[in-house]
């Protein structure tokens, strides 16, 4: 029951890293390998506010607000230019930016592994069919899906999800009858930035934040984000359960072959369906 729990709340995180990076890869055709720099920001953001105000809840806001303005900054300035240009130029700029957020992260913060501490609300423990469990681990698996089924709700009952939809499915063709498109995708870029801010933060207790804790999430991101489908609300879920549960019991029962495990399960599902499990329509 343990590692389960545990699987569940690897596979939220996951969830909120892999679905700000799907959408913008399947609304926008952009790929940003620099978005687990912002989840990276985030938690250092985070870290900092938390020593400066003693309190945790205040991090937990800030966290994914600088991360969504960085988010907007890196668009304005770059990510905008290269939209429409090729895949690689778009891999080579977002990849570069990882180093310069690792040498800002290490410049202002330094090198060494920082901690923020969990919450007063949410410190200790509960029994669950008699064995205890951390009660803020608890908290990122509900928060996961509390942000699951709000973005579900956003998306399918909403004015503004009906026109991020309309976009998706024919870009000319919404511009045409009034709807910004432009405008859009840039609030749904921004929403993943911030998504990815938060993880940080919501991480930060239970991970350290540390330069270089993008790289060690960014891969596991990713092959989240190819197993769900692009673009997909329900494939990032989806893939992040599956990639969250083959890692955590892989790590227990085989842990020599963990990342083999992993890279097989993605290996497997291309195989099959190469667009993804729940690809987007």
């Amino acid at each position: 029951m343990i590692q389960l729990l545990n699987a569940l709340q690897l596979s939220m995180l996951l969830f909120l890293l892999a679905i700000g990076l799907s959408v913008v890869f399947g609304l926008m055709n952009f790929i940003n390998l620099a978005h687990g720099t912002l989840y990276m920001i985030g938690a250092y953001v985070g870290f900092a506010v938390a020593k400066a105000t003693g309190t945790y809840w205040a991090a937990f806001l800030v966290a994914p607000l600088a991360a969504a303005i960085l988010g907007l900054v890196l668009y304005q300035l770059l990510f905008k230019r290269m939209q429409h240009q090729s895949p690689m130029r778009q891999v080579l700029l977002t990849f570069g930016l990882i180093y310069v957020g690792l040498d800002a992260v290490r410049l202002i913060w330094g090198n060494y592994s920082q901690s923020v501490p969990v919450p007063d609300l949410l410190k200790g423990q509960v029994t669950i069919l008699g064995e205890p469990y951390p009660l803020y681990r608890l908290f990122i698996i509900g928060l996961g899906l509390a942000v699951l089924v709000l973005l579900h709700i956003g998306l399918e009952r909403t004015k503004l999800g009906a026109m991020v939809r309309a976009g998706v499915d024919d870009a000319e063709t919404a511009r045409s009858i009034g709807i910004d498109t432009d405008r859009v995708f840039i609030l749904v870029f921004a929403l993943g930035c911030g998504l990815a801010g938060l993880a940080g933060i919501v991480a930060a207790p239970v991970l350290s934040v540390y330069p270089g804790m993008d790289m060690a999430i960014l891969i596991l991101t990713l092959i989240v984000v190819v197993v769900g489908g692009p673009g997909s609300l329900k494939g990032a879920a989806l893939g992040a359960l599956l990639i969250g549960m083959v890692d955590t019991f892989g790590r227990v029962f085989l842990p020599e072959l963990a990342l083999v495990m992993i890279y097989a399960v993605m290996a497997l599902v291309l195989l099959v369906r190469p667009q993804g499990l729940l690809p987007i329509k």
